[in-house]
This record gives C-alpha cells, sequence and structure tokens, in this order.
C-alpha cells in the first residue's frame, strides 16, 4: 500500500511547497501589507499569487483522492515531507541560511514518516 501512496503523498506535498513558496513570492512583490482594496486588488494580478492558488486547488483535491482511498493514520503524516521540502525551498529560493538543529528536525521527520510507512 506504501508503493501506490508515496508517489502520491510526494506529489501533493510539492504542490503545498510550491504553493507557499508561490505565496511568499507574491507576497513580496505585492508592498507592505494593507487591509485596502489596492493591497488585495495588486494580489489578484500577481501570477506568483494566482499560481499559489492553483497549487492549493490541485494539492487539495489529490488530498480529497488520497485520504479516500488510503488510511487516515497512514496518509496525515505523509503531508509533513512538505515540511521537508520547505526547507529546501527555503534554501534554493530564498537563499536562507538553514541551522544544524532544524536539520536535526527535518530527520526526525523523516525518520517518523519511514515508521508510519511500515
Amino acid at each position: 500500500m506504501i508503493l501506490k501512496l508515496l508517489p502520491i503523498s510526494l506529489l501533493q506535498c510539492m504542490l503545498l511547497s510550491g504553493g507557499q513558496v508561490l505565496m511568499k513570492m507574491g507576497l513580496t512583490k505585492a508592498g507592505d501589507f494593507s487591509w485596502t482594496w489596492q493591497y488585495f486588488g495588486r494580489l489578484l494580478i500577481n501570477w506568483q499569487f494566482i499560481c499559489c492558488g492553483l497549487c492549493y486547488g490541485a494539492g487539495s483535491i489529490l488530498w480529497m483522492y488520497i485520504i479516500k482511498h488510503f488510511p487516515f493514520s497512514m496518509a496525515y503524516p505523509m503531508v509533513s515531507i512538505s515540511y521537508v521540502m520547505g526547507m529546501f525551498a527555503a534554501i534554493i529560493f530564498f537563499h536562507e541560511h538553514i541551522p544544524l538543529i532544524r536539520w536535526v528536525g527535518v530527520f526526525l521527520i523523516l525518520t517518523g514518516c519511514v515508521l508510519i510507512a511500515k
């Protein structure tokens, strides 16, 4: 069962992580946050923000398929792989330095996913 769940979960996690990256890029491009129509109008014409919504939408549809066809206790923890992808995205797209303690956390998350998958 895990051999069927893993590739679908990885795709769903890529969509979630991609959505987060695109959201940060879109929000950065939109300027300082404000509760104004102008600010939200800038977001609605921002391609990164639009693609963020598309990633979330596709990820949500895929998530519906996953929880319909796989045990929830196995599927839900697989979402945590998106945290690992987010760490790599922080390095690649935002040039962030990741301290050792966060890498320890990533290792623990991946260890948990392996244990749940067995």
